[in-house]
């Protein structure tokens, strides 16, 4: 509540916390997350498969299982799966602010995604999209850079990688919240 003169004895009184809740109601989470498969047997291929819809599916699955229907009904409406890469299996997941850590449980209590075992790995949280596009690119070149020192390719080596990493940050930087 705030007052404040508009004349010279009068005292107008505006209530602002409905404009606050507001604005609250509208903050995110963003939680850049890998799906590890496991066991990490290069013999043993994951399919590739996976999509943003069948993650979506198997956290809705989990919050249930884990946090019952109360849990799902904090998370479900904000909940949303914004990327996904196959080729690195990070993804960026968007949930309320007041409820991420219910999806944050969610993703730690998963262990399989359509049959297939994973680990899934919460790499960063922030509070916006743009922090979150940031670590995802970053955590691209990482990736990219220990597929190379696996390779045992030189780093100016120019591979499909390079062009992977420029369409990557193409397609993470065009996210919208």
């Amino acid at each position: 509540m705030v007052r404040f003169k508009v004349g010279l004895a009068a005292w107008k009184v505006v209530d602002l916390p409905t404009d606050r809740a507001r604005y609250a109601a509208l903050q995110n989470r963003w939680l850049l997350v890998e799906f590890i498969p496991f066991p990490r047997n290069p013999a043993i291929k994951a399919p590739s498969t996976l999509d943003g819809q069948q993650i979506w599916n198997a956290l809705k699955q989990s919050i249930i299982s884990n946090f019952g229907d109360t849990g799902w009904g904090a998370v479900g409406l904000s909940l949303n799966v914004k990327y996904f890469s196959p080729t690195t299996y990070i993804c960026i997941i968007r949930v309320a602010r007041d409820h991420h850590k219910i999806a944050w449980g969610g993703l730690s209590l998963l262990t399989t995604i359509q049959g297939v075992r994973y680990i899934p790995n919460v790499i960063h949280v922030s509070g916006t999209i743009k922090q979150a596009q940031l670590a995802a690119v970053s955590h691209n070149r990482a990736v990219v850079a220990r597929y190379r020192a696996l390779a045992r390719t030189p780093a100016a080596y120019q591979d499909l990688y390079d062009e992977y990493l420029e369409l990557s940050r193409k397609d993470i930087e065009s996210l919208q919240d």
